[in-house]
Order: C-alpha cells, then sequence, then structure tokens
C-alpha cells in the first residue's frame, strides 16, 4: 500500500493505500525526505496464495475420501509443506522489496540475503510511464518503466501499487528539486554579490556543463532580466 510522507498526490491519499513500510533515514542525504515508501502489490505473490489454497483444499478431500491411507495423508502433508515453503519464501522477498521515492532519488532495492538496488537521482529522469492490463487496472497493480540519462537508460519496475498516482508523484518531485536546484543557484549568486549578468554567466556555466538544460536556463535567464 502507498505510504504518503511529504507533498503526496491527492489521488494516492483518497486512495488510502497506506502501510508502514519502512526505509532507514540513515540511508538519506543531508535535507533529503520519504516521500513515498512502497512494497510491491499482493499481486507479487498471487500464484503462491492460490497454490497454498489450493493445496489446503486437496488435501482436506484427500483425507476425507482416503483418510485411510498412510500414504495418502503422507502425500497430502508433503504437498502442503512444499507450497507452504513457496509461500513463505516468495512473502520473505516480498517484505524486503522496496520502491522508494524520496525529495532527491528513486530507488529500488531487494534482496534476502544478498541486496540489490538501483538508484536514480530525479535530475537523471527523462521520461516515466507505466504499462497495466484491465485486470491490472481493477485491483490496482502495473509495471512503472523511467528512462534515464546515462548508464542507468532504462529501468523496469513491476508490480508497483497505483502506478499512475506514483508516475505523477515523481513528475512533481521532480519538479521541486529542479525549483530548489534554482533556489540554490540564485542564493549563492545573491549572497556572493553577483549582478544579474554574472548571475547569468553561472548559469550558462551550469547548462554547459549539463546540470541544467537549454529550456530552464532559458526560463530562468528571463527571470533575471525581469529583475533589472
Amino acid at each position: 500500500m502507498l505510504r504518503p510522507v511529504v507533498d503526496c498526490t491527492t489521488a494516492v491519499v483518497a486512495a488510502g493505500q497506506i502501510d508502514a513500510v519502512a526505509f532507514s533515514e540513515k540511508q538519506l542525504n543531508t535535507g533529503e525526505q520519504v516521500v513515498l515508501d512502497l512494497r510491491p502489490h499482493w499481486w507479487f505473490f498471487a500464484s503462491q496464495t492460490v497454490a497454498l489454497i489450493g493445496a489446503v483444499i486437496l488435501g482436506v478431500i484427500a483425507l476425507a475420501f482416503f483418510g485411510g491411507s498412510p500414504l495418502v495423508s503422507l502425500l497430502a502433508a508433503a504437498l502442503i509443506v512444499v507450497v507452504l515453503a513457496w509461500f513463505i519464501a516468495r512473502y520473505v522477498v516480498w517484505t524486503t522489496t522496496n520502491f522508494v521515492l524520496t525529495s532527491d532519488r528513486l530507488i529500488n532495492r531487494s534482496g534476502v540475503f544478498s541486496r540489490e538496488g538501483v538508484e536514480i537521482p530525479l535530475e537523471r529522469i527523462n521520461t516515466v510511464f507505466f504499462r497495466q492490463n484491465l485486470f491490472e487496472r481493477m485491483i490496482g497493480a502495473g509495471n512503472l518503466v523511467v528512462e534515464s540519462a546515462g548508464e542507468m537508460g532504462r529501468q523496469q519496475f513491476a508490480n508497483v501499487r497505483q502506478p499512475l498516482d506514483v508516475q505523477n508523484e515523481i513528475y512533481n518531485q521532480m519538479e521541486n528539486n529542479e525549483n530548489r536546484k534554482f533556489d540554490r543557484v540564485g542564493n549563492n549568486a545573491s549572497g556572493s554579490g553577483l549582478s544579474i549578468p554574472e548571475q547569468i554567466e553561472q548559469l550558462d556555466v551550469l547548462r554547459q556543463r549539463g546540470i541544467i538544460s537549454d529550456d530552464e536556463f532559458a526560463v530562468k535567464k528571463t527571470e533575471l532580466l525581469n529583475r533589472m
């Protein structure tokens, strides 16, 4: 379920998808805040759940009709134990998988004994889109695809809860992150006593380094020129 922490979309909150999943604050940077901290959708272990229910029903039927046979009883018990172990193993993977959106990055971590993860800074994200079939729309699940600059390229995250709401929140945080970046640039320039032309020169340096885009440079340049 979704756990909104700060500035979450109205749709996420209205959905009531709240869960107490924990992403350690020790892993956050200074001033960074957790926005969404998600486990995979319950569809992640639906197959194991169905198999477990089926094994229990089959075991009860077998015992009802062939309860006098020790072999049947043993096979029924073995089937239930094996399927139960499969379910528990999948559940443990679910509890150790985190999809986290912070004010600075997108983080996905998973693994029980060995851990693996992906971290994508918000400023490197180019496009976010999701995929849902009709059934996934009904249960509120889907896949989220993030295209980013650099070595990451394209990352796909499966069994994401309410992917449309998550997509919107990622874009919100990307915009907030850009605004904070501009604020820091403006505060640093103002604090250093730079003139507006000098501040524009600093922005141009950031543009040339690829820290801000041409469009972002043009917007901030226009804001500074309007102050003259």
